[in-house]
């Protein structure tokens, strides 16, 4: 199973608009983040995890080809704004987006275009799943597991595939979820920066701690602003088990 990072930032990305820090200046391509998005590819399957305003870009060097499932962590911007880039994929048939129920009620107020009768030609067609923690999916030849966790007080989800485990915008998690991380060896999760506590985003060391928590092999760390520093120069301070993920690198799992 191959995982490629197609977005690693936060919700502003990075650069940050009007930002001139040695980070938004940088001209190290691992220095510039899209939003958090991967792809998932197997021989047999493909599968999006989030799709933000960045997935047209995002999406580009790849092979035209069929995505299989869509496996969305919550409702905001950044992770859902580019669900309306779907329309080429829809030639394929419908596209099939799962998420937990407060995402799929919430997408049919924000894109009530895509659902409902007398849809206009064009309009992308969309499959909605709602999903429950614990419960698992079986999407192609992957069996995905939904784990819960909170991004600040808003129940999102995570996501296990084997012995992987995607986790983003994570601020806490409750102990009875982590009987469904065990065996976990690479662990993707969220560090939004070092320093400056954040109401909704855990940060470095919380992430460091929950990796040790888990036991993870080997750690990669997504969704961080232009305040976490440079990607040379954190990786060097980070263990080598636990490193910045940039945009466009893949892992084989």
């Amino acid at each position: 199973m191959k995982l490629t990072f197609l977005g690693t930032g936060t919700s502003g990305g990075v650069p940050s608009v009007g930002c001139h820090c040695a980070v938004c200046e940088s001209t190290d391509p691992r220095d510039k983040r899209l939003r958090c998005s991967a792809l998932i590819e197997t021989e047999a399957t493909r599968v999006l995890i989030d799709c933000g305003p960045d997935f047209r870009q995002q999406i580009m060097p790849f092979e035209f080809k069929p995505i299989d499932g869509v496996l969305l962590t919550h409702i905001h911007y950044d992770h859902v704004a580019g669900i309306d880039d779907f329309r080429p994929f829809c030639v394929f048939g419908p596209v099939n987006i799962y998420a937990n129920q407060a995402t799929v009620d919430a997408l049919k107020v924000t894109m009530p275009y895509c659902f409902g009768e007398n849809l206009y030609p064009g309009v992308p067609q969309l499959a909605l799943h709602a999903v429950e923690p614990h419960q698992k999916i079986t999407i192609g030849d992957l069996d995905i597991m939904p784990v819960e966790v909170m991004h600040g007080k808003m129940r999102i989800l995570g996501f296990r595939i084997g012995t992987l485990a995607y986790i983003t915008d994570m601020k806490t998690i409750n102990s009875s979820e982590l009987p469904y991380l065990e065996g976990v060896t690479t662990l993707i999760v969220n560090a939004l920066r070092f320093t400056k506590e954040h109401y909704s985003h855990q940060l470095m060391d919380d992430a460091i701690r929950f990796a040790r928590q888990l036991g993870a092999k080997q750690t990669y760390i997504i969704h961080t602003c232009h305040h976490v520093g440079l990607h040379e120069e954190v990786n060097r301070q980070l263990p080598n088990d636990i490193q910045l993920a940039y945009d466009g690198q893949s892992i084989i799992v």
